[in-house]
């Protein structure tokens, strides 16, 4: 039997894939799925078991994290990407790290083909099907949802005709969890006037008095949560996340243009990447001069659309990775944010490297470094080349 490596979450559409795979395309399956953070021990477990239940030859995890996170959400936070000034792109950049992953096991176990569950609305089988064509030009993609049109009915009945009688009762709302945030998807979502309600989102709000944070960042990077330092920034992500979490901050509704060219609409809730993205631009803003926040800001939009649409193996990628991280260097200190209930609100930040340092004037206050004769001579100078086009233009 030829090997056929499945990409698999133990989700309805890959468990269809699973048994369509070895049992009408008598194929060999090895199920590999993808942790980038966002799994417990226990749901890899359950999934694990699942997986053998539906007849699978193998079952293998790759714990991709810290690659995701050196490789990806470190420049979404230098860059301060957020899609649309909405959405800091949570399932979207996992994706195409979770299809890297699987074109490298598909390669190192020698098989023909690759599988994945994306139906064909979506822009997820743009961004699999583009990584295996890149890494894997050679091997067959195979797609059965989006192949066979399935309905989540047919997919049901299937397992059951062939003895599989595993609960999937169909959710009103279809949620995927990562490090970087969680998408929540149902009716609501499908139209453009109705918001999510309450009951949709994953976590509930348990917290109700306000409570202070502080982010400690060396060099762009997190270095410390409360004054707990840690030595892997996704671990004090995962640390932010469930202090700030139980507040329900993050959630939002981000509407944007898909890969496929139509408009789509998904609610999410990120509550330690909305803080950090925030806390990281406040710093940035006190420590970076103009014309670094304006080119970053310029790059920024790129950036997140590249990424958005699966082009992360495209060397501009990296050409505005490398500014990203020169930018850094002064972005040093800590930012302080308040937390309630739904919201937050950014206090302030302390930094040696801050350029709004008093020894230097106070602005609408006072200045130390020029005087009156030099504004009035800067002002005459600024403003000459325009005063040259108004006494031009403007005769009457």
């Amino acid at each position: 039997m030829e090997k056929v490596v499945l990409a698999y979450s133990g989700g309805l559409d890959t468990s269809f894939c699973a048994v369509y795979l070895s049992k009408i395309k008598q194929l060999e399956v090895h199920a590999v799925m993808v942790n980038l953070g966002g799994f417990s021990a226990e749901e890899i477990q359950k999934t694990e078991e699942r997986a053998y239940q539906l007849g699978v030859k193998s079952f293998h995890v790759i714990d991709d994290a810290e690659n995701y996170y050196q490789k990806c959400i470190k420049y979404l936070i230098f860059g301060n990407v957020l899609k649309n000034n909405t959405y800091p792109l949570s399932v979207s950049s996992e994706r195409v790290f979770q299809a890297t992953a699987i074109a490298d096991y598909a390669k190192k176990i020698g098989a023909k083909s690759i599988a994945h569950g994306s139906t064909g609305a979506g822009n997820d089988q743009v961004r699999f099907d583009s990584i295996f064509q890149i890494l894997l030009p050679e091997v067959e993609i195979i797609t059965p949802i989006r192949d066979l049109k399935l309905s989540r009915n047919e997919e049901i009945d299937f397992l059951k005709e062939n003895g599989f009688e595993i609960n999937f009762e169909k959710s009103q709302y279809s949620i995927n969890k990562g490090l970087w945030g969680t998408s929540v998807g149902g009716k609501e979502t499908l139209t453009s006037n109705i918001s999510l309600p309450e009951t949709a989102f994953p976590t509930q709000i348990s917290k109700s008095e306000p409570e202070e944070l502080s982010i400690t960042f060396e060099k762009g990077e997190i270095k410390a949560v409360n004054g707990q330092e840690f030595s892997k920034p996704i671990e004090a992500i995962q640390f932010i996340q469930e202090i700030a979490q139980p507040f329900a901050i993050g959630r939002d509704t981000h509407v944007g243009d898909t890969i496929i060219g139509i408009k789509g609409r998904v609610s999410f809730e990120a509550a330690a990447p909305l803080i950090i993205l925030k806390a990281h631009h406040l710093l940035e803003k006190h420590t970076l001069t103009k014309s670094q926040l304006f080119i970053k800001d310029q790059l920024s939009l790129s950036y997140g659309n590249y990424l958005h649409d699966g082009l992360v193996l495209d060397p501009v990628m990296q050409d505005m990775e490398a500014l990203f991280e020169s930018s850094q260097k002064t972005v040093n200190g800590i930012v302080k944010i308040l937390l309630k209930p739904y919201h937050f609100s950014l206090i302030g930040v302390e930094s040696e490297n801050d350029l709004m340092s008093s020894k230097f004037g106070s602005y609408g206050e006072m200045n130390k470094t020029w005087t009156e004769a030099d504004v009035k001579g800067f002002s005459k100078i600024y403003s000459n080349a325009l005063s040259i086009y108004h006494q031009v233009n403007n005769k009457n």
